[in-house]
């Protein structure tokens, strides 16, 4: 059955985007029971992620059949090599999408929405447009710090796509100059830049990692700093 310009297509898509996202937005609650002391509670939520996760997939199933494997064991390399493909092509243009259009129209929107909407709040609940200004203006800068990540994941794929159909890996290595050597958090893949810095937390713009608070942490994820590794980019041949 060709789905390709139905209804039901899009509806599959939604009810996919919809149960991923209540299966996060149900272990970000289970975390905040646990936090609290109430382990049962946070179990239910623990379960209901669970089932969620169960829901998308079979919407994704619907979308994608020719990726649901149900016995691996009759499949041929080629057709297990092509499966693969097809994944981290999907991976590809979800991350290249989200690095190259959603992010950087995100920022956008939230840095003119703190300089308009804010603003013309002020003279009547100053401290709540205080408030909405900060949460823009850190809305932007994850914004602009998850654009990097999705890029990342982007190349990431696109390196295992390459090597799925048997081309050489680039060689990576990581900075040699403090000042431009980037660091990436190992939890969420947020890439520190000391040419940009990270004002929001007070680390100016040209602070070497190496200089950095040891009590600092990730503005995505909240690691530590001890959770970030060198860099690695590829060499120019």
């Amino acid at each position: 059955m060709d789905l390709s310009n139905s209804n039901t297509a899009e509806n599959l898509s939604e009810a996919f985007a919809g149960e991923s996202m209540a299966n996060r937005k149900y272990l970000f609650f289970a975390e905040v029971a646990k936090k609290l002391g109430m382990d049962d509670l946070s179990k239910l939520f623990k379960d209901t992620a669970n089932q969620e996760t169960l829901h998308a997939f079979a919407h994704f199933r619907l979308l994608y059949p020719e990726l649901a494997v149900e016995v691996p064991s009759t499949l041929t390399d080629e057709q297990k090599k092509a499966i693969a493909a097809r994944c981290l092509e999907l991976a590809i243009e979800g991350e290249t999408y989200e690095y190259t259009t959603m992010y950087p129209e995100f920022a956008a929107q939230a840095r003119a929405e703190r300089d308009g909407g804010a603003v013309a709040e002020f003279k009547e609940q100053e401290a709540e447009s205080r408030e909405h200004a900060a949460t823009f203006r850190r809305a932007a800068h994850n914004f602009g710090l998850l654009t990097n990540i999705e890029n990342h994941h982007a190349n990431q794929y696109t390196e295992a796509l390459d090597s799925l159909n048997g081309k050489e890996p680039k060689k990576k290595a990581a900075g040699s100059d403090p000042a431009t050597r980037k660091w990436i958090c190992r939890a969420c893949s947020n890439i520190y830049d000391p040419v940009v810095g990270d004002p929001d937390s007070g680390i100016a713009p040209g602070t070497p990692f190496e200089d950095i608070p040891d009590d600092w942490h990730c503005p995505i994820c909240g690691a530590m700093k001890k959770a970030f590794v060198p860099y690695e980019e590829a060499v120019a041949a």
